[in-house]
């Protein structure tokens, strides 16, 4: 049984601005274990490894070293040493030099020194290489170097903070092997730093899966693959596919509206959940042979596989017009007054909410001095816009009657309903000029602002996010005329992992065992 050698009890890291790196950790680590910190950047990884080196003190919570607490204990004076991304050799110093260092400050004896660096030479594989100045070695050599003086000092404990990340693809995979020979040959703990996973799988006997200060899961790399506890989790180690599902009951799991047999228990029944499927564990088959059936959207081949996408369902959409048109401003030239304003859509449920203000926002009328280009106060709002559908003209003028008509166009609530998927959705024909359609910078986003978009379910009336927006448009080269808007729901989409080719809108079939799917709790439903 593994021997604890740190502990992290209630750890907490806020910086002086408030915002909190660590929020409550607890972990426990074990004698003689490689365990990696995994997370994107900005989750609080790095923090925990300087807090554990001494390097920060943590605003609250302890660290046990050897069941002792050690918050207060220096770093020089702590039995762990750190090897950092950049190496911080001393280029004046030769290879042994580099490594010898740390004994040479301790004024441990020349004979064992000598014996310490010949055999950390040994472990990292530069036997030969002692007289060599680092300033000529190899990225991964240097790294090397880097470790093994971290290592001839005899820590209880390496930290390594994303030591691999300045290396080409080739080597980082070669130092994957070589730091876990290292780790085994000195039998220390190895506490590594990391956002990649296939480092962190390769390599590491548990993984802490953290993100936004906190820890999301800790298991070893095949639990942490096979079993996630949550999206996140999910998503972060390897691709994978989501579906929403519902558990009916152990071992019995629903979702695109079949059942399918799985090895889940412990759910209420008919809880909503989620269901994964990594894509290695999908066979692509003949469509009348297939558990679920679609059409292959796209393939991209990787080398060893195919990365093919097949999409089972196709989102709930909707379809509007967009009248684009020139920004053509009048010009009064006897009063030295421009004004301008856009033709726009209504919906017939708004117009007896209509007011002049609205009305100008509505038009984004304005007006100003064609000289100095100070804006001029619209005066006057003429209109007469019934509840009902048809075109109908506005008028906006200014003090000195420098005036605008433009179009207005009352239509009727655009929905789109799927009884399949128990979805409506919604969108408006909408009127812009030239330059907002150019001056976007989220234009998908824009889009569904302008056009009002929005969905939701008919079960319980929930908002359903549009994911998807398509127009038949360039935004950058796009000229006054009408063009198609279209808005979708989220459809389902499953990755697959797979050696053959297959051509694009090919019908296929899509198989899978009960022991590949794995169920998830929703989020939120702790």
């Amino acid at each position: 049984m593994s021997k604890e050698l740190i502990r992290l009890t209630n750890l907490t890291m806020t910086f002086e601005d408030g915002e909190t790196i660590l929020d409550n950790i607890n972990l426990y680590i074990n004698n003689k274990e490689f365990l990696t910190l995994l997370g994107p950047s900005g989750c609080g990884k790095t923090t925990m490894l300087r807090i554990i080196g001494g390097f920060l003190t943590p605003t609250s919570g302890d660290v046990l070293f050897n069941g002792k607490r050690i918050n207060d204990l220096p770093a020089y004076q702590r039995k762990i040493n750190t090897v950092f991304q950049r190496y911080a050799l001393f280029p004046h110093l030769d290879v042994y030099d580099n490594i010898a260092f740390g004994l040479h400050i301790a004024k441990v004896k020349e004979d064992e020194i000598d014996e310490r660096v010949t055999e950390m030479l040994e472990i990292v594989s530069l036997k030969g290489f002692e007289n060599r100045k680092v300033t000529s070695l190899s990225g991964g050599q240097q790294q090397r170097v880097a470790i093994a003086r971290a290592l001839v000092n005899r820590p209880q404990v390496l930290l390594l903070d994303e030591p691999l990340g300045a290396l080409d693809l080739k080597l980082r995979k070669e130092m994957q092997q070589e730091l876990k020979y290292i780790q085994q040959e000195v039998g220390i703990t190895f506490i590594f730093v990391t956002h990649d996973q296939e480092e962190a799988l390769t390599m590491s006997d548990k993984i802490v899966v953290m993100n936004a200060g906190e820890i999301q899961q800790i298991g070893t790399p095949t639990e942490i693959y096979r079993t996630p506890v949550n999206e996140f989790v999910a998503k972060f180690i390897g691709e994978t596919n989501i579906i929403d599902g519902v558990m009916l009951e152990d071992d019995l799991v629903m979702f695109e509206d079949k059942k399918y047999a799985c090895r889940a228990r412990g759910y209420n029944k008919n809880e909503k959940v989620d269901v994964v499927i990594r894509p290695e564990h999908l066979d692509i088959v003949p469509r009348a042979e297939g558990m679920l059936k679609g059409t292959v959207k796209s393939q991209l081949f990787k080398g060893m596989h195919y990365e093919t996408v097949v999409e089972t369902r196709v989102g709930t959409s909707i379809t509007v017009k967009m009248q684009v048109s020139q920004d053509r401003p009048v010009y009064n030239e006897e009063k030295g007054e421009k004004i301008s304003a856009n033709a726009f859509l209504l919906d017939v449920e708004d117009v007896e909410e209509l007011d002049d203000a609205k009305v100008v926002a509505l038009a984004s009328a304005e007006a100003w001095d064609a000289e100095t280009e100070e804006p001029i106060s619209i005066k006057t709002v003429e209109y007469d816009i019934k509840p009902e559908t048809g075109n109908y003209t506005v008028t906006f003028a200014t003090a000195n009657d420098t005036s605008i008509t433009v179009k207005v166009l009352v239509v009727a609530q655009n929905r789109v309903e799927s009884k399949v998927y128990q979805e409506e959705i919604y969108a408006m024909n909408f009127f812009k000029k030239v330059e907002d359609i150019q001056e976007s910078i989220a234009l998908d986003t824009d889009l569904e602002t302008w056009a009002s978009a929005s969905a939701w379910s008919l079960e319980d009336g929930e908002q359903v996010e549009i994911t998807d927006v398509k127009y038949d448009f360039d935004p950058e080269t796009i000229t006054p005329g009408v063009y198609d808007v279209t808005f979708s729901t989220e459809g389902y989409e499953y990755k697959v992992s797979t050696t053959h080719a297959f051509e694009e809108g090919e019908q296929v079939g899509l198989v899978f065992r009960p022991e590949d799917i794995h169920v998830m709790k929703k989020e939120g439903q702790w």
